[in-house]
């Protein structure tokens, strides 16, 4: 099969008049879909066009004297369409649409548990807080070997063939055979698949006094009520003041991010604009009394902050609601609607522009072709700006002004109220990856295989005051990563990468808000918040 489509592939260029038919083809159908009630009458009656079309893809199925991988073809053809469109237009293969759906959705059904494929078997990292695995008694370390009598270890062994059999139809049941190494036994277990939420808020938590802070990591479907649980639990707890972190948030849903702005502003404040093909404008207001208008607001942006959690960061800004810190945001300022292509893949197309309620577009350029538009960080990095906040290029003629008189800019991305640099060294950038991938979660899982009795009985708390990581532990960690490959000179970084090793330890044991409180100790965004909060406090005395 691998040679049939590559010989197939490469007669693409021969073949061009083909492609460019079935491009034609393909964008009628993506037409079809825009559901715009004025054009459906035009987009599905019939024309000597599509007719000619239809009879051509006839043609080749049944006449062309070459076996042609259809779906192959299809597939390169709906990439290239889009590809000359814009960077945010993107087409979703049926294969990865169902992974896409859930995450947007905010949830899937299956028995709620994280695990690595580890030495061939399905290790369980941790088992999702009150989900159907943790009430039928799995923990973290076990191993399922069976699931229905199907055997899940061996060579062949795939996480997508996995999932397959984890997952299923809501309130159906799964016997599944977990090996204990605690106990050296094998144990079975009786799940009812649910629905398992896949969690937005990272974290919430007090971090200060009447300081609260509230992650969000996307925008899905169940983001506010997610958001909103968060705040009214912190809320609870005497916050006056919040610290919203968008960081790395590359988005999601704009009625989402309308929802969460609408609980800071006041009735009838301007949020969003939007703009279609035909000109069409929709602006979107706050619409009611929101949970925390009063109270005294931070938002946490940088360069990889986009789109809906530009939004937010936009509508807040132009509103004189909160403070911007961080690093100049993404720059995405387009719409897409997500529509099915009938064979179980969609397409993400972009349907309209959006403004910020000063009238700014932050989109930046993309003429220069998507391998440029994502080149970006590159062009930042090489020109300061992640260091010196005077590094930053603004153009006077996309200069607005907010209702007090601040003065904002359009043209590519959020330009924070309050800069914090980015540190840029290699051995911090290094840092920051593996503490984020699963290479150094691969490395404590291992650790935790062999520890899991010292942290039986312990609190996160206690965790969190008591536990301190040995410098042999980072050594390990050092050679560990020499050893598979990654070469790392961290020796400026010994707390940085205690702290790291630690939130992970965290993570694994008590799930992501941990993770987040103990990474989050020294924090220099964080730190530049409460040093904005004790000046405030001097200046009141």
């Amino acid at each position: 099969m691998e040679n049939e489509t590559s010989t197939t592939l490469s007669k693409q260029k021969k073949y061009l008049p083909l492609w460019i038919g079935l491009a034609l083809a393909i964008g009628v159908f993506i037409g079809s879909k825009l559901n715009f009630s004025d054009n459906t009458e035009k987009i599905f009656a019939t024309s000597s066009k599509k007719d000619k079309l239809n009879r051509l893809i006839d043609y080749i199925d049944y006449e062309y004297v070459d076996k042609v991988n259809t779906d192959s073809i299809v597939d390169v053809t709906v990439y290239g369409i889009l590809e000359n469109l814009d960077p945010h237009s993107v087409y979703i293969p049926k294969k990865e649409y169902q992974h896409s759906a859930d995450d947007m959705r905010g949830a899937f059904i299956g028995i709620g548990v994280s695990f690595y494929i580890y030495n061939d078997t399905i290790a369980v990292i941790r088992a999702i807080e009150g989900g159907p695995a943790e009430k039928a008694g799995i923990r973290g370390g076990d191993r399922i070997i069976y699931a229905d009598g199907k055997k899940l270890f061996g060579e062949l062994v795939q996480r997508d063939s996995i999932s397959d059999y984890l997952k299923g139809e809501i309130n159906s049941k799964v016997s599944l055979d977990v090996y204990r190494p605690s106990e050296k036994k094998v144990l079975e277990f009786k799940v009812r698949r649910k629905q398992v939420p896949l969690v937005s808020v990272d974290a919430s938590y007090v971090m200060q006094d009447d300081v609260g802070y509230i992650k969000i990591n996307r925008f899905s479907e169940t983001t506010f009520k997610e958001f909103e649980t968060a705040l009214e639990k912190l809320k609870d707890q005497g916050i006056k003041k919040l610290v919203l972190d968008l960081r790395n948030n590359p988005g999601g849903y704009i009625s989402t991010a309308e929802r969460i702005v609408d609980e800071f502003l006041e009735n009838d404040k301007l949020v969003l604009i939007t703009k279609n093909k035909s000109g069409d404008i929709n602006k979107t207001y706050a619409t009611r009394r929101g949970d925390f208008e009063h109270g005294k607001l931070y938002v946490l942006i940088n360069e990889n902050s986009a789109s809906a959690s530009e939004i937010v960061a936009g509508a807040l800004q132009d509103n004189d609601k909160g403070i911007i810190i961080g690093r100049r945001s993404f720059g995405k300022g387009l719409v897409q609607r997500e529509m099915s292509l009938g064979d179980g893949s969609a397409v993400r197309l972009t349907i309209a522009r959006y403004y910020t309620p000063t009238g700014r577009s932050i989109q930046r350029p993309y003429g220069g072709g998507n391998d440029t538009y994502y080149s970006d960080y590159e062009k930042r990095y090489r020109n300061g700006e992640l260091i010196h906040a005077d590094s930053i290029k603004v153009d006077d003629s996309l200069k607005y002004k907010t209702p007090k008189g601040k003065v904002v800019y359009g043209g590519g991305g959020i330009i924070p109220d309050v800069f914090v640099a980015k540190d840029t060294s290699v051995e911090n950038e290094t840092l920051q990856y593996v503490s984020r991938s699963g290479f150094m979660s691969y490395f404590i899982f291992e650790y935790l295989e062999k520890n899991r009795k010292l942290f039986k009985e312990m609190s996160f708390e206690t965790f969190r005051k008591d536990f301190k990581i040995e410098k042999s532990l980072s050594e390990e960690f050092i050679q560990y990563a020499k050893f598979n490959e990654a070469q790392i000179d961290l020796s400026n970084y010994a707390e940085e990468l205690k702290r790291a090793l630690k939130a992970n330890i965290a993570q694994q044991l008590f799930g992501p808000n941990a993770y987040e409180i103990v990474l989050n100790e020294n924090d220099p965004m964080l730190l530049k918040v409460l040093e904005l909060e004790a000046e405030d406090k001097l200046d009141k005395k």
